[in-house]
């Protein structure tokens, strides 16, 4: 049951009680105690800032973190990663029928008298020893070709920005779930005691790109209590707002202060047992904490030269998408979770050439440096690193084609994503898609399966992982069977 709608129905039972002049509220208590129980194990005191469910991991994890790259707005997949060298040869033909076969389209197309193919004006290469094609945008990334794995053939339902990110980052179109930050954060905890187990990062995008608007749904509990919340990491300012301590309060008074608060907090746990109530005191601790945790995580005085150098020239920028992925190797090395980079602009309906070439020099960069830094440092093969959109484009040509100048429309039927590190293999291509990048043709990946993937690689039987809400035994991984893609894993 949700804990807000259990802790409401608690009230409006002793006030019924109360009001009634009887003494029955231990009978209404007892009545609860089943479900009073489940939220009193959640929320047990421990050692552990963040302590695992009991049995959690299932088995033993080949990764114990998450770093999850996420590109809102949508990269063009056949622009990236998915050559398509035989539509040269289409330039500005009608896609066929046969190929588009009445799939849905969005409202922004569905009214054009034709549908243009438009190849892509950049080259491709094959990368590495394993080959993998990727194309001239991404020159830092070709250099860990070897270390990831291409997936080709990911799909979802969702052909709108907003809910197919909500789709993405918690398993559902509809709003209101767990992400799959807040699920890790849940069912593994984290080894940091004094930096929360889910961090955010939201990091500016170059002036000229679209931007789709980012929701706190995308690093929400949802129904989970709300201690599992993602923690956002402002990129201006004070990393977290309120931490500091006001003028003329030194930590001791603070220290004060939260010792008496918490026995207030604790006074009305012990009346009403409301679970957000241990959460307000978690925070408040947490917060204290990071006093002193964050100007330590956020400190790059000791980085050397040479790791500063290979994030690229914006990693001293606090804010950019280079000191983001320098803070996630941070983050992931004093024992957090999970840290979840969301960066915008990737929604090129128009002046697609000119605006990913923008959007590749944000993060092509600083992403391979990520991936070497955590290599060199032993880190890579404990932590899963994964990257992608929340949907792909069209072939076809939105608005006017050129040979130097076309815009691309959503498609949820294919698109990239490329994962790296603990329990995936090196350098592989999976799945493969038409001459058009327009359907899957071999080993189609829902994004049901690549969570369920994710989960795998951190110990997780996501079967087993569940959360009683509505009714149901809820999955990050929805109602209906997910597996993990036994192509990827190593």
């Amino acid at each position: 049951m949700n804990p807000a709608i259990e802790f409401h129905n608690l009230q409006n039972r002793r006030t019924f009680f109360q009001g009634a002049g009887l003494k029955l509220g231990g009978i209404a208590l007892a009545q609860l105690a089943g479900k009073q129980a489940f939220a009193n194990l959640l929320n047990a005191p421990s050692e552990d800032v963040h302590p695992a469910l009991p049995g959690f991991p299932n088995f033993k994890p080949k990764a114990k973190n998450l770093i999850y790259l996420h590109m809102n707005g949508a990269p063009a997949q056949m622009d990236l990663f998915d050559h398509k060298p035989m539509m040269e040869k289409y330039f500005d033909k009608d896609l066929p029928d046969s190929v588009r076969n009445n799939q849905r389209i969005t409202g922004m197309t569905s009214g054009q008298a034709r549908f243009p193919v438009a190849p892509s004006k950049f080259k491709f290469e094959k990368c590495g020893k394993s080959g993998i094609m990727m194309s001239e945008l991404v020159p830092h990334m070709k250099e860990i070709a070897d270390e990831i794995s291409m997936i080709k053939s990911v799909h979802t339902e969702a052909i709108n920005h907003d809910p197919a990110c909500t789709f993405v980052m918690t398993g559902s179109e509809i709003p209101g779930k767990p992400s799959l930050g807040s699920w890790l954060s849940y069912g593994l905890g984290s080894a940091s005691q004094n930096l929360p187990a889910f961090v955010v990062f939201t990091p500016t995008f170059p002036k000229d790109s679209q931007a789709q608007a980012l929701f706190t749904r995308m690093w929400s509990s949802g129904f989970l209590p709300s201690k599992y919340d993602g923690v956002a990491l402002r990129g201006v300012g004070d990393p977290v707002l309120f931490v500091k301590n006001p003028p003329g309060v030194n930590p001791g008074d603070r220290r004060t202060m939260l010792d008496a608060l918490g026995k207030l907090n604790q006074k009305t746990f012990d009346r009403f047992g409301d679970p957000e109530t241990q959460t307000r005191i978690a925070q408040y601790e947490m917060a204290f904490r990071m006093q002193s945790s964050v100007p330590e995580l956020t400190d790059l005085s000791k980085e050397s030269k040479a790791t500063m150098e290979m994030y690229g020239p914006n990693v001293e920028k606090s804010g950019t998408y280079a000191h983001s992925a320098i803070m996630a190797r941070r983050l992931i090395e004093r024992g957090v979770r999970t840290v979840q980079i969301l960066h915008r602009g990737w929604d090129q309906h128009g002046n697609l050439p000119k605006l990913i070439k923008g959007q590749c020099m944000d993060v092509d960069q600083p992403t391979a440096a990520l991936i070497k830094d955590l290599k060199s440092r032993g880190l890579l093969e404990d932590t899963l690193v994964v990257f992608g959109g929340e949907f792909g484009r069209t072939i076809y040509c939105q608005g006017k084609l050129t040979r130097e100048n076309y815009g691309r429309d959503h498609h949820p039927r294919n698109f990239c994503m490329w994962m790296a590190g603990g329990g995936i293999k090196k350098g592989i291509t999976y799945g493969e898609t038409d001459d058009f990048s327009y359907n899957i043709t071999e080993n189609p990946v829902h994004l049901n399966e690549l969570n369920a993937t994710i989960l795998h690689c951190l110990g997780i039987d996501n079967h087993k992982f569940t959360f009683p809400h509505q009714g149901l035994q809820q999955r990050l991984t929805g109602v209906e069977n997910a597996y993990p893609i036994k192509g990827l894993l190593a």
